[in-house]
């Protein structure tokens, strides 16, 4: 009890591979504990939204402060899903997956998973227009809007509650804001208490996978999964610590150090918006972002940022391609570009839901949809790995956001790993 807390997890991670292995199948009656944790998680999600982005933007008390930052928020998330999907298709072209499976296996897999996919398919035939998408952000009922998780319905009636505070009198709105502030800080503590219990709960969700698909569980596209993984590896480990160092001045150590228990937590439970509390608190915490820039940028980025979804998109556009001998042009990959970064949008940060979003694409660009099966064997792991990519993401734009807005504490340039961080601006203190 005396290790970290990210130190604690990864063991946990660890220990549940180990368990999986050695026990099989049989490992997942100890399942139902990784989904408490999960539950207890997602329980604090919508409260601490809420709270957090009426007191953020009452407490910027300025329209244009906050018009400035949207801006930059949605301008950094949309550059940097563009450029994960980009390294995506890069890899895939230049190593071709697709062309090294064979037929009798294409085949198998096409069997295997073939009901899966046939209900990924009939779900993307059942979404909505682009019109009915945006008109849907707007919520006719906040209340059940907030009952049924509607993220981005929350996020807005959220912005447009603190908007009209700032208008109201101080005299009346001082005891809302308080009332808030009192939720927000009630629901960090419950973070807090929660997290106490995730070290058992990533054992149990970790062991509970490994357990049912075995050591293998890459083995069948051994190519695909790690061209996939090398373009996340060069995603997480290039282009965001890239974003800080040069747009924020911090260190890559730093950040990563920060942002671990964040990531060990998305990778465990493959949903943004689980991971979403620790994210927060991590942030906040560890890498000197104010509550003001991270209450805004990162419950958005939950719902719109999945830069390690759009870079697998990418790839396994590609690869069904290949494998079926179809051969995307220049203007068809821009369209998957295009299509992967406006389907991003809004997606829920939830377990499973690339599968919908690539199936899009997939119709977009005139790759047969059915494809999908052949990749549903190894989307698991796959899964949890871009989660852990997307919450990286939505750290390093708070990160660069905040710095922007001289909101950022941080350790001198030159101090040691071990230095508390000292603010940057009176403003953030």
């Amino acid at each position: 009890m005396r290790l970290p807390l990210h130190t604690q997890i990864l063991l946990g991670l660890v220990l549940g591979a180990l368990a999986g292995l050695l026990l099989g199948p049989s490992i997942a009656v100890i399942r139902p504990l990784g989904d408490a944790f999960i539950r207890l998680i997602t329980m604090i999600v919508v409260p601490l939204v809420f709270a957090s982005l009426v007191v953020g933007v009452t407490s910027l008390g300025d329209i244009a402060k906050l018009g400035r930052i949207g801006a930059k928020t949605i301008g950094y998330y949309l550059c940097t899903t563009a450029i994960a999907i980009t390294i995506g298709l890069g890899l895939a072209n230049l190593i071709r997956p697709g062309s090294r499976l064979a037929p009798e296996i294409r085949d198998r897999l096409l069997t295997d998973f073939a009901g899966e996919a046939e209900i990924s398919l009939e779900r993307v035939s059942e979404r909505p227009s682009v019109v009915d998408t945006l008109l849907d952000v707007i919520p006719t009922n906040p209340v059940a809007s907030l009952a049924e998780a509607s993220m981005l319905q929350i996020i807005f009636f959220a912005l447009l509650f603190g908007v009209a505070l700032i208008y109201v009198a101080p005299e009346k709105r001082e005891p809302i804001v308080r009332v808030f502030e009192g939720i927000n800080e009630a629901m960090i503590r419950l973070v807090h208490i929660v997290m106490r219990f995730a070290p058992i709960g990533v054992f149990a969700l970790i062991a509970a996978i490994i357990g049912q698909y075995g050591a293998g569980i890459l083995g069948t596209l051994v190519v695909y999964s790690g061209v996939v993984l090398a373009g996340l590896l060069v995603h997480a480990g290039v282009v965001y610590p890239s974003a800080v160092r040069l747009l924020a001045g911090m260190g890559p150590r730093w950040f990563f150090k920060g942002i671990a228990p964040a990531q060990l937590v998305a990778f465990s439970t493959s949903s943004s918006n689980a991971t979403l509390p620790v994210t927060m608190e991590s942030v906040e915490e560890n890498l000197g972002v104010s509550e003001e820039v991270s209450a805004f940028v990162l419950p958005l980025g939950a719902t719109i940022n999945m830069d390690g979804t759009a870079l697998y998109q990418g790839v396994a556009t590609i690869f069904i391609a290949q494998v079926y001998g179809l051969d995307l042009g220049l203007q068809e990959q821009l369209l998957v570009v295009l299509t992967a970064t406006l389907a991003s949008i809004g997606a829920a940060g939830v377990p499973g839901v690339g599968m919908i979003t690539l199936a899009l694409v997939l119709q977009t660009v005139g790759v047969p949809v059915q494809g999908i099966a052949l990749i549903l064997g190894v989307d698991r792991i796959l899964d949890m790995c871009r989660t852990a990519v997307n919450i990286t993401g939505d750290a390093s734009c708070a990160v660069v956001v905040a710095s922007s807005e001289n909101e950022l504490r941080r350790p001198p340039p030159i101090a040691s790993g071990g230095e508390k961080p000292v603010w940057t601006s009176e403003a953030a203190r």
